[in-house]
């Protein structure tokens, strides 16, 4: 089994990477992908785990990126960046601008929620590994952690949803620009859980194609089609437009640890020929395999 998708505690996940790759081998994974959010901190300590449990690990990066679809709305798009090179200056630049990006907009969306909640930075900071890429969910389990909600998830549904008074955005790259960042640093980009906000019951009429064929002709390489999130119409219409562009289709977890997301290792996984075609065409960083 091939998972492509999941995070340890260098981000948002509950595991550190030794003990995600640990329990990838022991539910039968023998491919694993360490993609944490915008850091390639967690490499190492996955790839020596790796090598001990007698498992391959692909090391990646799920970048964050904003997309313009049209009308003036610009949506988040999270791009998954296989095997770039982890010193590469421009890559490690704009991954240490997200991240700061990501600190200043954590400050604010706690400053506001202290108004209504005993809430404070330290109890942010009480939920992360020291250098660890901080995200809504530390905040969400800082929110457990008091008792003001019962779990992450309803952290996401109501205090921390995007329609909230609490929530602030943050500072992303360009996605195509982010592609074509991805390339030059030796890397392949799948675009991670595409079409989640995908609105029941619409039509293919209402998807965004001219988006998708501008991040292919941007250098986009693949498509994550099986995804838990991913609406099963938008599935078959991603399978289309992949199989219409040559694209790499993956399917992953997305985990992030029990508790943290219902999501399980390996309950989406990826077919071997396109684990090989991620691994023949990049060239920013070779595989333990």
């Amino acid at each position: 089994m091939i998972d492509l998708h999941t995070h340890s505690n260098r981000s948002d996940g509950l595991d550190t990477p030794t003990e995600l790759v640990q329990k990838a081998a022991a539910c039968g994974i023998s491919v694993l992908a360490i993609t944490d959010h915008d850091t390639t901190s967690g490499w190492d300590e996955a790839i020596s785990a790796a090598r001990r449990e007698g498992i391959g690990l692909v090391p990646g990066i799920e970048v964050s990126t904003r997309s313009e679809i049209g009308n003036g709305r610009r949506i988040s798009v999270h791009i998954l960046a296989y095997l770039p090179n982890p010193e590469h200056p421009e890559l490690v630049s704009e991954l240490a601008k997200t991240r700061d990006s990501r600190v200043t907009r954590a400050r604010k969306m706690v400053d506001l929620l202290s108004g209504d909640y005993e809430i404070s930075w330290a109890d942010i900071e009480a939920q992360m590994e020291p250098g660890a890429t901080v995200g809504r969910p530390a905040i969400a389990d800082a929110l457990v952690a008091l008792g003001i909600v019962p779990t992450r998830s309803d952290a996401f549904t109501s205090i921390l949803h995007r329609t909230s008074p609490y929530y602030v955005s943050d500072h992303s790259l360009d996605t195509a620009q982010a592609i074509g960042l991805i390339r030059r640093a030796g890397g392949v980009s799948v675009m991670a859980h595409p079409l989640i906000d995908f609105p029941a019951g619409a039509s293919e009429l209402d998807l965004p194609t001219e988006h998708f064929e501008a991040l292919i002709a941007a250098g986009l390489d693949g498509v994550e089609v099986n995804h838990r999130s991913v609406p099963d119409f938008a599935r078959r219409w991603l399978t289309a437009l992949a199989q219409k562009h040559n694209l790499i289709q993956t399917g992953s977890s997305d985990y992030h640890g029990l508790g943290a997301k219902e999501n399980l290792l390996a309950e989406n996984t990826t077919e071997k020929e396109m684990l090989e075609r991620i691994i023949d065409q990049a060239e920013g960083f070779e595989a333990p395999l």
